[in-house]
């Protein structure tokens, strides 16, 4: 991180990600740009870190993420990436990440322009694997990637390399070699599906591992996609004993739940339209949901999916947040980090659906922790004594 240490506090271990090799990626590195570095540059400061950082962690790819303050004072990251990559024979590569740039969906796009630098195989031929996949937009949190990994492997598909859960940088360097392209968070990944596409003729397909319903579908149009009569076969038989073990489970939650009342506030749309359709499995009604990278196209499905009455937000602030939810009546709030106090404020049951969680919710696992926590948040007794119903 090349910026004032400021700019590197919510960069340290706060992600639920797991990785089944090193776990370095649980640190961050700041050059810690101070006045005088800001008045007179901070490259040789740079230049410097990527030294100590390759000879003390024998790294073989180097990230060099810039900060607001490195946009206004004109550092060259591209020039000292290029002369560090050449001095230790190693990749270095520039993400132009200046908060100023733009809006979150803009982080996401210079992230992904890094990650194509990255994959570009140059003059190699590309030789495509039959039924390799990559999964886009999981970050393994809580070891979700392994869930869906192993759902996949039960019906006959190998996930080739994760975007960018549990992966490495030989196995990302591998990605134009899949035969299709898997999207589950498409606020961040949307952009680089289609420029893979562009450039090395892979198909994508959005789907969502949140949910009973959407995890089936999805396991459906996967095994669909490659025309084989016997992974459709498979995937219909994992669905119906998944199903089978899990749906008792959500139907006793669903009766507890029966009539409560849920505000969504999220990242992506794709996401947001499980979300609604998760809620409906347990009984919930979402009167308020809103998005912060959502398309137009999501935001169209959304409406479609609501009940009349629903409020639709886009990249909405905490005070249209606070309004909309003390309107409607809800009595839960899902969203991230940030959202979090403002929930407890309004004497609301809160559930994390970011990256800080520690528990998997994708696949049919997810869909009952995901009950079980909206069970016992919404109806914990901590709440008859906040809206001072015991002993008044």
């Amino acid at each position: 991180m090349h910026g004032p240490i400021g700019c590197a506090s919510y960069t340290w271990d706060i992600r639920g990600s797991l990785s089944s090799g090193s776990e370095l990626y649980r640190n961050s590195f700041s050059t810690d740009l101070k006045e005088r570095d800001i008045i007179f540059g901070g490259e040789k400061k740079l230049a410097k870190a990527i030294d100590e950082l390759v000879e003390k962690y024998n790294a073989k790819l180097v990230f060099v993420y810039s900060t607001c303050v490195v946009g206004v004072i004109g550092d060259d990251l591209e020039a000292v990436c290029k002369t560090a990559a050449q001095k230790h024979g190693i990749e270095v590569l520039p993400v132009q990440s200046s908060g100023f740039i733009g809006n979150k969906s803009m982080g996401y796009r210079a992230a992904c322009d890094t990650l194509l630098r990255l994959i570009d195989p140059g003059e190699k031929k590309i030789i495509k694997e039959n039924k390799f996949i990559n999964y886009l937009g999981d970050f393994n949190l809580a070891g979700e990637a392994w869930i869906i990994k192993k759902y996949l492997q039960r019906i006959g598909i190998d996930v080739n390399v994760a975007f960018t859960g549990d992966s490495s940088y030989q196995k990302l360097k591998t990605a134009p070699e899949a035969s299709l392209n898997i999207i589950q968070c498409a606020g961040s990944m949307y952009y680089l599906a289609g420029k893979m596409q562009e450039l090395y003729n892979i198909p994508y397909m959005q789907i969502s591992f949140l949910g009973l319903e959407d995890t089936a579908n999805s396991l459906r149009k996967i095994a669909a996609f490659f025309e084989d009569e016997e992974i459709m076969n498979q995937a219909e038989k994992l669905i119906k004993e998944e199903v089978f073990s899990t749906k008792p489970k959500i139907d006793f939650y669903r009766e507890k739940l029966k009539g409560k009342r849920a505000a969504v506030y999220v990242g992506g749309g794709f996401k947001a339209i499980s979300l609604i359709k998760q809620f409906r499995e347990i009984g919930i009604e979402v009167v308020m949901i809103g998005t912060q990278t959502g398309r137009k196209e999501e935001y169209e499905i959304i409406n479609n999916l609501v009940e009349d009455g629903t409020v639709v937000l886009d990249d909405a602030n905490p005070s249209e947040l606070e309004q909309f939810m003390i309107e409607k009546g809800a009595h839960l709030l899902v969203g991230g980090v940030k959202e979090r106090p403002l929930a407890y404020k309004l004497g609301l049951a809160f559930i994390d659906h970011n990256h800080e969680r520690k528990h998997p919710l994708s696949g049919f696992v997810g869909a009952v922790n995901f009950a079980q926590e909206v069970y016992s948040a919404v109806c914990s007794p901590v709440w008859d004594y906040v809206h001072g119903k015991e002993g008044s």
